[in-house]
C-alpha cells in the first residue's frame, strides 16, 4: 500500500502541509515496518517464491491494525470510523467477485506481464483464491483489474486503501494546524 501513502502524502504536500512532525512520534513507524514486511513480501513473489501468498491475509489485518497508534494518539476516531466504512465496502466488493466467480478472485495481469511481477505459471503455482482472469469472468469490474506493475487490484482493494490514505490525511492535516496554533 506503499502507493496510497505517497499518494496521500503527495496531497498533503499540494495542501501545504509538513510531513515531518509525523515522523517525530513513534506512532507512525509501526507502518513503517509492516511496508518493509509488505516489501519483502512482493520481493519474494517477484522471485518466485510463491509460499508468502500463504500469509499474505493475516497481513493484511496486522498492516490496518498498525494504524490504531496512530488513531488513538491523534484521536482520529472520526476519520477511523469514515475509514473502517471504505474497508468494509471493499470487503463486501472482493466478497461478491470471489462468490459470482465459484470462490475464486479472477486477476486480469497486464503491466505485472512487463514488470516480471506476474507471468502465465504463476497462477497454476500459486495455490489460493487468485485465478487467471478469462471471458468467463462474472462481474469482471469487482475483479483485479487495475494492474499496478507489482499488484493487481480491485475495486474493493481500491475502497480499502481509502482507509490509508484518510487516516495519513487526516493526521498529517491535524498536526499542521496544531503546529500553527503553537506559534
Amino acid at each position: 500500500m506503499i502507493e496510497t501513502i505517497i499518494i496521500s502524502f503527495v496531497i498533503c504536500k499540494i495542501k501545504g502541509f509538513k510531513l515531518r512532525p509525523l515522523f517525530k512520534s513513534w506512532t507512525i513507524y509501526p507502518v513503517i515496518f509492516m511496508e518493509l514486511v509488505y516489501l519483502f513480501v512482493q520481493i519474494n513473489i517477484f522471485m518466485e517464491n510463491y509460499g508468502v501468498i500463504n500469509y499474505v491475509g493475516l497481513l493484511k489485518t496486522f498492516y490496518l491494525c498498525s494504524y490504531l497508534p496512530l488513531i488513538f494518539k491523534y484521536k482520529q476516531y472520526i476519520s477511523a470510523i469514515v475509514g473502517s466504512i471504505f474497508v468494509a465496502i471493499g470487503g463486501i466488493l472482493n466478497d461478491i467477485a470471489i462468490a459470482a466467480n465459484n470462490g475464486y478472485m479472477p486477476v486480469f495481469p497486464t503491466i505485472s506481464y512487463l514488470t516480471g511481477y506476474a507471468n502465465y505459471d504463476s497462477f497454476n503455482k500459486v495455490n489460493d483464491i487468485h485465478i487467471l482472469g478469462d471471458a468467463n469472468t462474472k462481474l469482471k469490474v469487482l475483479t483485479d483489474i487495475f494492474d499496478i506493475g507489482y499488484s493487481v487490484l480491485s475495486l474493493g482493494d481500491i475502497f480499502i486503501r481509502v482507509f490509508v490514505f484518510i487516516i495519513l490525511y487526516s493526521i498529517v492535516k491535524q498536526l499542521n494546524l496544531t503546529n500553527e496554533k503553537n506559534y
